[in-house]
């Protein structure tokens, strides 16, 4: 009998296609994964291909059937290098090659304008890490994400800086990316509505490592707490000139940076007064975040960085979509994703009209015994 094929497509990361044994008689229901798989945030585009990547395996070990064929899923994957331009290029790529849905990207400033393409060719896609509220304002019908979006995580963030570590002056320091400064704004928009004053906005960009510049300017303002929008390739860096200036404000950064990465990075000048956010649960409160880490460490020998569970709920949410509509054609099982229900790793997985999770929570955390720790 002959194999057939039918193209769909996980955003994340990856180069070429992986894939698990098929038999001739299977249909195969290609699905990619495109992010930054060099660069700085490599580790985080990794960890969201590792989390794809484990859904199929685990739906194919399962054995799915759709419209009376059995399917076997697979990976195509490209590197969009965070960068937006690239973004674009490998989304049309996706097009061009048929694929039927879409998971990813990583970064906001790269889903933003590879949404617009995915968009006109009716190709459903969900990001589980790309949080500016931007992405699901556009009224696209196909677009999703599993992930809290920034209003959320930035007037968390806004709140607890002002009530809970109490204080009133605050800096706010920027990538000047889609993720990074919009962040950055709704902290801004939260810090002001609850009482804090902002005595410094600057800004870098996501390549930068030398913020002394910067610093030697918030240091004369004697801010008690410096927020940081962007990654965790900057900031760590930006943590140890901190320390090497001898400013003791509080440090704030978002889900970007609360990974283990910034832990090696930022090394020694870490202390009790770093605190991250990131939009969920921690990993180990999650419904079902104890036996994911440990199919994941099992799996890959690695630790789970930040979005890997949101990546596997993600790529689950379109196969469940498919079962549901018994189709892998776009038109007919983006009803059955627009309505989806069902208990993944991270939690309730539904949407809302506008496609953001409906239950998305923020955890914050703090620099404790060698790692981050949520704060009570």
């Amino acid at each position: 009998m002959k194999k057939t094929g039918i193209a769909i497509a996980i955003m994340g990361l990856g180069f070429g296609l992986m894939s698990q044994g098929v038999s001739a008689a299977d249909t195969v229901v290609k699905l990619g994964h495109v992010g930054p798989l060099t660069g700085s945030i490599s580790h985080l585009g990794k960890d969201n291909e590792n989390g794809a990547l484990l859904a199929i395996e685990e739906y194919n070990a399962k054995g799915v059937t759709i419209g009376g064929k059995k399917i076997k899923f697979e990976i195509m994957g490209e590197d969009d290098q965070a960068d937006p331009r690239a973004g674009t290029t490998v989304a049309q790529r996706l097009v061009d090659a048929e694929v039927v849905g879409v998971v990813g990207h990583l970064n906001s400033g790269t889903t933003i304008p590879a949404s617009r393409i995915y968009h006109q060719a009716g190709i459903p896609m969900i990001s589980p890490s790309a949080t500016n509220p931007k992405l699901t304002q556009q009224n696209y019908a196909g677009v999703f994400r599993t992930i809290a979006n920034d209003v959320q995580q930035g007037g968390a963030i806004g709140k607890f800086a002002t009530g809970t570590l109490g204080a009133k002056n605050i800096a706010i320091i920027d990538d000047r990316t889609a993720y990074g400064q919009g962040l950055a704004d709704e902290v801004e928009k939260s810090a002001k509505a609850t009482g804090g004053k902002i005595v410094a906005r600057e800004f870098t960009n996501d390549k930068a490592t030398d913020f002394m510049a910067i610093l030697t300017k918030i240091k004369a303002q004697n801010p008690d707490v410096i927020f940081f929008g962007g990654m965790d390739a900057q900031g760590g860096p930006m943590l140890r000139q901190l320390k090497q200036l001898g400013i003791n404000a509080k440090f704030i950064t978002g889900d970007g940076a609360c990974s283990g990465e910034m832990l090696k990075l930022a090394g020694d000048a870490l202390s009790g007064n770093a605190y991250c956010t990131q939009a969920g649960l921690p990993l180990d409160k999650m419904p079902g975040g104890k036996d994911f880490k440990e199919r994941y460490k099992k799996r890959f020998n690695l630790d789970v960085q930040i979005y890997a569970p949101y990546a596997y709920d993600a790529a689950a949410a379109m196969i469940e979509a498919m079962k549901v509509a018994d189709s892998t054609v776009p038109a007919k099982y983006l009803p059955a994703l627009k309505a989806i229900n069902f208990q993944g790793v991270t939690g309730n997985v539904s949407f809302d009209a506008k496609g953001d999770i409906k239950e998305g929570a923020i955890t914050v955390y703090q620099y404790k015994d060698g790692g981050w720790n949520p704060v009570p």
